[in-house]
Order: structure tokens, then sequence, then C-alpha cells
């Protein structure tokens, strides 16, 4: 399973790359369904003026277009950084199967780090968790990015 999650991180390192050439904050994400690619997202806020473009959100939009249905209920989201509160909470509304993350967000995580939003006892929808996969790759890209623009 790792080397299949490092393979499917680096696809959304790619996404978020992608993110990073555009001017957004480099924040890429990939949903999987049967072990196999269905949607990618990469942050959007800038260029769609939409507070709501997360890399998250766009992937698992995209997703539910893909397979016709709003429920991703055998998804996976492969996402560079841990989600906020938003993304976290957009996840359990989506019934998402499982979440693999690359790097901690000490400052937003709702996985963990500041809240914990996933698979908060009192909700009613429990996912895997994976943290981790890749995080110093995925760390540094955000580390990078931030350092060129200070």
């Amino acid at each position: 399973m790792a080397d299949a999650d490092e393979m499917l991180m680096d696809a959304a390192l790619a996404e978020a790359r992608a993110a990073g050439e555009a001017g957004e904050v480099p924040i890429g994400a990939v949903a999987v369904a049967a072990g196999e690619i269905v949607a990618r997202g990469q942050n959007r806020v800038l260029r769609d003026c939409d507070p709501t473009a997360h890399a998250e959100m766009v992937a698992m939009r995209a997703a539910a277009q893909a397979i016709g249905n709003y429920r991703l209920l055998d998804c996976e989201l492969y996402v560079t950084l841990e989600p906020c509160a938003m993304c976290a909470g957009a996840m359990i509304h989506a019934r998402l199967r499982r979440l693999v993350y690359g790097a901690a967000d000490p400052k937003a995580g709702a996985a963990g780090s500041v809240l914990e939003v996933l698979n908060h006892p009192r909700l009613n929808h429990q996912m895997e968790v994976t943290a981790g996969v890749l995080g110093a790759e995925c760390g540094a890209l955000l580390r990078e990015f931030f350092r060129e623009r200070r």
C-alpha cells in the first residue's frame, strides 16, 4: 500500500506544482476509485475568484461528476497538505472512504493538527486517515513557495 500511496501522492504533488506555477498556493489533490485516478484538483482560489476552490474541493467536485454521485463512498483523496475545516467538512458530507495527506498544517489543519474535524466521535461518518505520505516533499514545496514571496 505504501508504494501505491507514494505514487498517488506524486500525482497530487504534480497538481500542486502546477498550482504554484499559476501563482496559487501549491496544494494539489487527486481522487482515486478502485486504484485509478478519477479526478484531479489544485488550488484555484485566485484564478476562479472562489474562496472554496481549495485543491480538495476541486478534486471532490470533479470526482462526483466523474462517478455520477456526490457520495464518494469508495473514493480515496490524496492531498499534499492536511485539510482545513471547510475541506474536512466536505469530506465528511461526501462520505469519503479514506484521506491520505502529505504535510501537516500547524496553522489550520483539521485532521488533528489544530482541529479534529475528521473522525470526531459525535459526527456520523468516520474515515481512514493516513498522514505524512511524502510529507517532507509536500512541506518543502510550500516552504519554498512562501520563501520566494517574502
